[in-house]
């Protein structure tokens, strides 16, 4: 991280690692911790609550990286930190209701479809502003920046053009009136493709395979 940040001439104190923990076990997670993770991130809700119940006694930042279903969204705004993967304005609404009741704040990311991939999910740019529009009337959420999941690629430098094309977006969304302060974030870039990633501006990568190892399920 930080010889990709140098090649870019950026701080690498501005880029924030989140260890994506998804199929390893509490015991993992605190073995993170004890060389001084402190993000972790988590693609399934249910997995997640375990593991942040196991490890309630030290002070970690929990992360949803993966697709939020609306009948998730109660629980993942009672416990975690940070979701990365908020496409729907309808979302916004049931986490601020959840958020409220547990006297918690989160922060949120919008997560950007770019490549238009029938098995991913994100918004599309047109739906951007309606879903900046939900977060600014709600009371326990904060939005902090946009989030990007590129096409598989087996060369990170195919991975490049949509780095760049969600800070486009980001530029395009100040121009249409989102305040800079709600966009400072990007997240983008995981164990394979990282590096290029934090040459085209990531602030939060996405790292699993590189720390915990290879999956043997998902």
């Amino acid at each position: 991280m930080a010889r990709a940040a140098d090649r870019a001439r950026r701080d690498p104190a501005a880029i924030r690692l989140v260890a994506v923990s998804k199929t390893f076990s509490a015991d993992d997670v605190r073995g993170a911790a004890d060389a001084g993770q402190v993000d972790f991130g988590e693609n399934k809700v249910q997995e997640a609550l375990a593991k942040i119940d196991q490890t309630a006694d030290l002070p970690l930042c929990w992360h949803l990286v993966g697709h939020l279903q609306s009948n998730k969204a109660k629980k993942a705004g009672e416990r975690f930190d940070v979701v990365h993967s908020i496409d729907d304005a309808a979302l916004v609404a049931k986490l601020d209701e959840a958020a409220v009741a547990a006297g918690r704040h989160l922060e949120l990311l919008v997560q950007v479809d770019l490549a238009g991939e029938v098995t991913k999910y994100g918004a599309r740019e047109g739906e951007l502003l309606s879903i900046f529009d939900a977060i600014r009337s709600a009371r326990a959420l904060r939005v902090i920046g946009l989030m990007l999941l590129p096409p598989a690629v087996d060369d990170p430098e195919q991975a490049r053009p949509f780095f760049r094309q969600l800070c486009s977006v980001r530029e395009r969304l100040r121009d249409q009136g989102v305040e800079p302060g709600l966009l400072g974030e990007l997240s983008m870039g995981m164990s394979h493709d990282f590096e290029v990633a934090i040459e085209e501006g990531a602030t939060l990568v996405r790292i699993g395979t590189a720390i915990f190892g290879e999956r043997t399920h998902v």
